[in-house]
């Protein structure tokens, strides 16, 4: 039998209404919290202008200007930080308390409920690009518009990375041990090769950052927006990690603490 519509009442919203809903509201969760803000946009944003400005700290250029240096990798950690920070600890928490349970047998289901978390971490990166690119431009920064395309490419590998790599730590791990482990974005801010390049680090730590997947995208930005052309290495350092990190939160994510 096909089914009835009763005269006058509600449709049910569109799938795709339903995401964009779930979005918007994990959006306003970020934006609306201040130390969410602080990581996500304020923390950059310091990081942008203390580097481009402060002369006591002292950078190889390479013939480049320093805003042009560190405008790419101060957008790389401002992408890792909203893709990884917020929605591992938020979801770890979500399922801590059953709250990521309930959800998944809503209307939305699961695979939306992800969706929706998808999109509103995109929509906070569009926001963090418009404030430190903006910002970035008004200190000077000129970047490659040819390298453009391959930045939005390096931008949506690093954040299916870094998103898959929230799914599986909040997934498995105790939501406490989450907060810890949301620290390694800071730590690879120092040795990860994001926000400078990894062949300023000392010793076999050169070798090394430029493969994961925090050098990779630090590295991946800086060939896109300073010389306009795709590195093929870390970009392809990218795919793998997005790829590994997927399958292993498909294969081992909870969505119940019990």
């Amino acid at each position: 039998m096909s089914e009835t519509t009763v005269p006058g009442a509600p449709r049910a919203a569109s799938v795709a209404r339903r995401v964009a809903a779930q979005g918007t509201f994990e959006m306003r969760a970020v934006l609306r919290n201040g130390e969410q803000v602080m990581v996500t946009v304020l923390l950059p944003l310091i990081l942008l202008v203390g580097l481009a400005r402060a002369t006591f700290v002292s950078l190889d250029t390479s013939g480049t200007t320093r805003i042009d240096l560190v405008t790419p990798g101060v957008l790389a950690f401002a992408l890792m930080s909203s893709a990884f920070t917020s929605p591992a600890i938020s979801t770890a928490f979500d399922r801590r308390y059953g709250v990521l349970r309930l959800l998944a047998t809503t209307p939305l289901g699961p695979g939306g409920l992800l969706a929706g978390k998808l999109v509103g971490v995109l929509a906070v990166q569009v926001v963090q690009v418009v404030v430190l690119g903006g910002a970035g431009l008004w200190l000077g920064w000129r970047p490659d518009a040819a390298g453009i395309p391959a930045a939005i490419a390096a931008w949506l590998l690093g954040t299916a990375a870094w998103g898959a790599a929230a799914l599986l730590a909040a997934g498995r791990v105790r939501a406490e041990a989450v907060i810890a482990l949301a620290n390694l974005v800071l730590v690879l801010l120092a040795f990860g090769g994001v926000v400078l390049p990894a062949s300023v680090l000392p010793g076999g730590l050169e070798h090394v950052a430029g493969w994961l997947p925090s050098g990779a995208l630090g590295e991946a930005l800086r060939a896109a927006l300073l010389h306009g052309t795709w590195a093929a290495g870390p970009l392809v350092a990218l795919v793998a990690w997005a790829a590994a990190l997927s399958a292993a939160a498909a294969r081992w994510f909870r969505w119940s603490a019990a």
